[in-house]
């Protein structure tokens, strides 16, 4: 049946059919008074939702554009900073760093663990120099499903004084609690196609005061992703270059859903989807990819044995039309990772479970009927 597809992976997410609608009107100037009014209402909308007083910005970009812009503006060529990496996205932006001349000192761990705030901790307290001066942490790592313990690492940054907390909050933003200005993040990057409920196309970075006097001595190149045009042109609701006009529109409609709905539901819901989708899985026999006190709230990553992830994919995809992400890189065929962030209902996690139950027996995989459903239902409604 066509146009039946339905998005359980950690982006795109599922767009609310308002959201769409927003998205089918007329274009209108970009400097028009009317484009003005929107500007100022999303960009108070992005500040509740962010939970903070600074700049939020707004860019046309994924969420590497957010990232990218989060770093360079802020950093000049050949500062040492550490950058967490236990997943395809802690990698990245250490990669990022590579490309801009940035000394970068890896601090990892294994994918699927979380980052060790003690590493953070021992390496800014010996910098008595306060040579450091950015950490750079993702929130919430896609790839693995884990969930890093950005309060206790930024206290660390915190204690240490000079350095800037820049942070990935690409699938955590609007899925779980990030409070910036009680925690003082400094520069915090997301994305539109993750908990926000709308298309791939807009990038957004916070950024705290502290940030913009590190902008005003960083030298490294940017023209397109100078944070420092869009402020100022924030501050006219205004933007520097041409946006996504209609995609204002769509984050005009999405915001004001997730403020009807209120910031303790929506972590609430993510929570208890997340879960419940983990309860499905320990019901099946599927091993989980990261530790209860480890999982994201966004996306959960299941490792199978003596079933091959790739094969569960493939039967979700083309007997129910749902579509999970697999593993990146060496975690490719090993994990399948089930999205619940943004516009996903209950519902959802009962017919993706339901459609995973039908797959694993198809694959003569040893499965008690009807056990995921069950447990995931329990929680659900609870």
């Amino acid at each position: 049946m066509d146009d039946k597809l339905m998005l359980m992976i950690p982006g795109p997410t599922p767009v609310p059919e308002q959201v769409l609608l927003a998205l089918a009107k007329h274009p209108i100037g970009h400097r028009s008074g009317d484009f003005a009014k929107i500007m100022a209402e999303v960009t108070d909308g992005l500040k509740w939702l962010h939970q903070t007083q600074n700049d939020v910005l707004i860019l046309a970009s994924s969420g590497t554009g957010a990232m990218e812009a989060g770093i360079i503006n802020f950093l000049s060529a050949g500062d040492r900073v550490l950058v967490g990496c236990n997943g395809k996205f802690g990698e990245r932006w250490a990669q990022v760093c590579q490309a801009y001349g940035i000394a970068a000192e890896v601090v990892s761990a294994e994918w699927g663990k979380p980052l060790d705030p003690e590493q953070f901790r021992s390496l800014l307290e010996a910098d008595t120099e306060k040579q450091i001066k950015a950490v750079i942490v993702t929130h919430s790592e896609t790839s693995t499903g884990v969930l890093n313990d950005l309060q206790t690492i930024n206290h660390a940054v915190k204690a240490h004084g000079k350095a800037l907390i820049i942070v990935d909050a690409v699938t955590s933003l609007g899925a779980t609690n990030v409070p910036i200005d009680e925690w003082g993040l400094d520069v915090v990057a997301s994305g539109s196609q993750k908990g926000f409920m709308l298309p791939p196309g807009l990038g957004f970075v916070a950024v705290s005061p502290k940030a913009w006097e590190a902008y005003a001595t960083a030298t490294l190149p940017r023209f397109y992703l100078d944070l420092g045009k869009y402020r100022k042109e924030a501050a006219k609701n205004s933007h520097p270059f041409t946006p996504p006009v209609n995609m204002f529109f769509a984050l005009q409609v999405a915001l004001k859903m997730m403020q009807q709905e209120g910031l303790e539901s929506i972590f609430a819901r993510h929570r208890r989807q997340m879960n419940a989708t983990r309860a499905a899985m320990q019901a099946l026999g599927l091993p989980l990819f990261a530790a209860d006190q480890a999982a994201s709230p966004a996306i959960t990553a299941v490792a199978p044995v003596d079933v091959d992830a790739e094969q569960i994919r493939s039967i979700v995809r083309k007997r129910f039309d749902i579509a999970m992400a697999g593993g990146q890189d060496h975690l490719k065929g090993k994990i399948f990772r089930v999205g619940h962030l943004g516009f996903v209902s209950d519902r959802d996690i009962l017919t993706a479970v339901g459609a995973l139950e039908a797959a694993l027996q198809e694959l003569n995989y040893e499965v008690t009927a009807g056990a995921g459903v069950a447990a995931a239902a329990k929680v659900l409604t609870q």
